[in-house]
């Protein structure tokens, strides 16, 4: 089997698209296209049904897609393994880092790029559920997550900083007449919120679920600076971490208010999974952020 083929269409089902399948591949539509229809004619069976602009696994698409993961997990593990002959001299390595926090672990790819200049980092964006997925499968190494992780996939994971989640919203919402902000006070308030693969919010989902509320979901976008504009255009109300809503010039059209105890809190975690190698520029980055984000005290 051409893993190239199961390549391309593991990503189109990631993706739910060719077309984007294709822009992440940095190739053609028709090669995405080809690649699988080969795919199909060698295994004899459909893969994808396509009902309008939604594409659907089969019965052996679901097969193939689930095993087709952990094969490209155990062919990237065996790469590694090659490339760690070289110790650290070339390389490259991969970190999953959701949008949100990778202007936390800017001193850290300072840091790491300046002491090992011959490996090439690359930080791969994506929801923090979607990198706990691929750290469990081993198409990565080491990601980033806002804990608790999924305990499903039993992954290891280092806690690198707690902050707490702010309500952001228009000045005029009921909620913003409080000091503090209950997920109830929210109940009937249009939210705008990240896609349903980030981890925070899953966090904010198992927060409504545990009141018994449903969210009135108004918008998502994986953008934070984006899920600002549209508060501050009255569009909803939205949820950020104390650090990145520091960096935003927030006007005065906007509110930010605490959540009332238990409250949220932002977890932000490094994971990898545990009892699996790690190559030696892996384990170089967990060592620079051991160093970087907590420093050694006297």
């Amino acid at each position: 089997m051409d893993l190239r083929a199961l390549r391309y269409f593991i990503e189109t089902v990631r993706q739910n698209s060719f077309t984007l399948a294709a822009e992440k591949l940095h190739v053609t539509q028709s090669t995405v296209s080809k690649m699988i229809r080969q795919l199909e004619d060698e295994i004899g069976q459909p893969l994808l049904s396509r009902e309008g602009r939604q594409l659907r696994l089969t019965d052996v698409g679901r097969i193939l897609f689930a095993r087709g993961q952990e094969a490209l997990g155990v062919m990237q593990e065996l790469s590694r393994e090659v490339a760690d002959l070289t110790a650290l001299t070339r390389g490259e390595l991969t970190v999953g880092m959701p949008p949100m926090i990778n202007l936390l672990f800017s001193p850290v790819v300072k840091a790491f790029c300046e002491r090992y200049p011959g490996l090439r980092l690359t930080l791969q964006e994506n929801g923090g559920q979607v990198i706990e997925q691929q750290v469990a499968s081993g198409e990565l190494e080491v990601g980033v997550t806002i804990l608790p992780a999924d305990p499903a996939l039993e992954l290891a994971s280092r806690h690198y900083g707690r902050y707490p989640i702010l309500v952001v919203g228009p000045r005029h919402a009921p909620w913003a007449q409080s000091p503090e902000v209950a997920i109830s006070a929210l109940q009937d308030e249009p939210l705008v919120l990240l896609p349903d693969d980030f981890s925070l919010t899953r966090r904010l989902r198992a927060a409504f679920d545990e009141a018994r509320l449903t969210p009135r979901v108004a918008a998502q976008s994986g953008q934070w600076d984006f899920l600002v504009a549209m508060a501050a255009a009255g569009l909803g109300t939205t949820f950020l971490p104390a650090p990145l809503l520091a960096r935003l010039n927030v006007g005065d059209e906007l509110a930010v208010r605490p959540l009332a105890a238990p409250g949220i809190d932002w977890d932000v975690a490094l994971i990898w999974k545990p009892r699996r190698y790690l190559s030696h520029a892996a384990r170089a980055w967990l060592a620079v952020c051991e160093e970087v984000l907590v420093p050694s005290t006297p």
